[in-house]
């Protein structure tokens, strides 16, 4: 039995992401709204107003980036 290449449709040919990229961007995005969390809590216990706010722009920019891969 010949395989024939035109039976065969490659995910680059379907526009399908591999499953570790899939996976890659989510764990990228969890990080992102967990770096942010932290920095936003470091802020609040030095009182630093501009540490706070650049934890917690990126944390929502994790949040947000999680839900769009969902």
């Amino acid at each position: 039995m010949e395989d024939k290449e035109r039976d065969f449709v490659t995910q680059d040919e379907t526009g399908e992401l591999p499953p570790m990229d899939e996976v890659e961007g989510r764990v990228e995005a969890e990080m992102k709204r967990i770096e942010g969390s932290a920095r936003e809590s470091v802020g609040q216990g030095i009182q630093d107003e501009q540490v706070e706010r650049e934890g917690r722009k990126l944390r929502e920019e994790g949040e947000r980036e999680l839900d769009e891969e969902k």
